[in-house]
């Protein structure tokens, strides 16, 4: 349940948990039967005739029978309704996002999506872990105050309680949740790595991410791509009991579809190509040091013992005689070709440069990035690991053997993102004559 000036506004955080932004006045009674955590907005202001209220609740009334319309024609109030349709022509910026344009003071939170809802806040953001709470301060009516500090007291002499900073940043920050679909790369990558892409690169790094359900191994995993999105470490929102004030807050991730990026939605019209040069960025360096290592590893053992083949000479070499690069994705278990050597062997003896890639979930992304962005095609059977067309250059070949039953999910999942990707799409399925055979 949200309340902001007595205007009900509903949004819940969707994925692991259930989380919902409570906002509420000074006036407003609060509740404590709601689940964490909460954002709401505090304000201070002077009491205001009884009357007024009741004009104000006949007004509000009126709006479930009349057309929103004619209650939200004020643009600043429109910014603080959020509804699927309501406020677009007041709120939305040239990046299509319902709440890109909310003043200081106040909470926008759009529904309009449904994929999530997404919430910004604007002016004296606040983290508090201990509530599991993220508080803005509304200061309208206040003749003096600094943040972080207050004599305890409202205008009325009624105690209030405000919470202090410890850490002030001058930089918005996103708030988002890593938990949930641990260990699947498609829903890391589609809802979670992706999005953040979308809802913080126009930051240009010059955000804050702070993180629920924080996990090192997420880290650990994603970081050479968070270093290209943030200048600063990620905060985990439990763990650091600190007090982080901000500037600017959005709270949840913005999807636009499977595996890609509406340029319309973007601010500079950014793609997924756009999304495909950041991870340019954030594995190169690493691979380069990769290179490295496995050319002093081969001198080392080249001076040693002069008859040893220099492996990485050899596979340059061979790739000077222009043979197209094919690799395969294998999977053990179900949906693994049982006649994959047959398929290895079959592609060599037609030109292919082949090689297997077996990517596990503790495999560093690095290298898996390196054998595919130096593919020409990558064939492999539906599921989760296709995800990794994200890795190959625009204009290569994919293909994904569909399995009985995946025809639509196939498709939506990976075949049609692989073509606004820039891919060449092949979707196969066995003939009668079962001449590749997936069990």
């Amino acid at each position: 349940m949200v309340k902001y000036q007595r205007k009900n506004l509903y949004s819940q955080w969707k994925k692991s948990k259930d989380y919902y932004y409570y906002m509420f006045d000074e006036e407003e009674e609060s509740s404590c039967s709601y689940p964490f955590p909460l954002i709401y907005a505090y304000t201070k202001k002077r009491a205001k005739p009884k009357f007024f209220y009741f004009a104000l609740l006949s007004l509000l009334s009126c709006c479930l029978v009349l057309p929103p319309l004619f209650l939200f024609s004020n643009s600043n109030f429109s910014l603080l309704h959020s509804s699927d349709k309501e406020g677009r022509g007041s709120g939305t910026d040239v990046d299509g996002f319902l709440c890109s344009a909310v003043p200081n003071g106040t909470i926008c939170c759009d529904r309009s999506s449904i994929r999530t809802d997404t919430c910004v806040m604007r002016g004296d953001v606040r983290t508090h872990s201990a509530s599991s709470s993220i508080v803005l301060y509304n200061t309208v009516g206040l003749n003096a105050y600094a943040p972080g500090l207050s004599d305890g007291h409202d205008d009325e002499g009624e105690s209030r309680v405000f919470i202090r900073g410890d850490v002030q940043h001058d930089v918005p920050a996103v708030v988002f949740s890593t938990g949930g679909y641990t260990g699947n790369l498609y829903h890391e990558f589609n809802d979670g790595i992706l999005p953040l892409y979308i809802t913080s690169q126009h930051f240009n790094k010059k955000v804050v991410f702070v993180m629920l359900e924080y996990h090192n191994w997420w880290i650990t995993k994603y970081g050479d791509i968070l270093s290209e999105l943030s200048d600063f470490p990620a905060i985990d929102f439990s763990g650091d009991k600190r007090i982080h004030c901000f500037p600017e807050a959005i709270v949840g991730l913005r999807i636009h579809d499977e595996l890609t990026v509406d340029s319309s939605l973007m601010e500079g019209n950014k793609t997924i190509r756009d999304f495909h040069d950041l991870l340019d960025r954030a594995y190169w360096p690493r691979i380069s040091s990769l290179i490295q290592d496995e050319e002093l590893e081969a001198q080392s053992r080249l001076a040693m013992s002069p008859s040893v083949v220099n492996p990485i000479k050899t596979k340059t070499e061979k790739r000077g005689l222009d043979k197209p690069k094919l690799v395969i994705v294998s999977r053990n278990g179900s949906r693994a070709i049982t006649n994959e050597n047959s398929l290895v062997k079959m592609a060599e003896s037609i030109g292919f440069l082949v090689e297997v890639l077996r990517p596990e979930r503790t495999t560093e992304l690095a290298k898996t990035y390196r054998v595919l962005n130096s593919s020409d095609v990558m064939i492999g059977v539906h599921g989760a690991a296709m995800t990794h067309f994200l890795f190959m250059k625009p204009g290569s070949v994919f293909i994904q053997v569909v399995p009985l039953g995946t025809e639509w999910a196939a498709e939506t999942y990976y075949g049609e993102p692989a073509g606004k990707f820039g891919l060449r799409y092949i979707g196969y399925q066995d003939p009668p004559e079962r001449e590749l055979i997936v069990q």
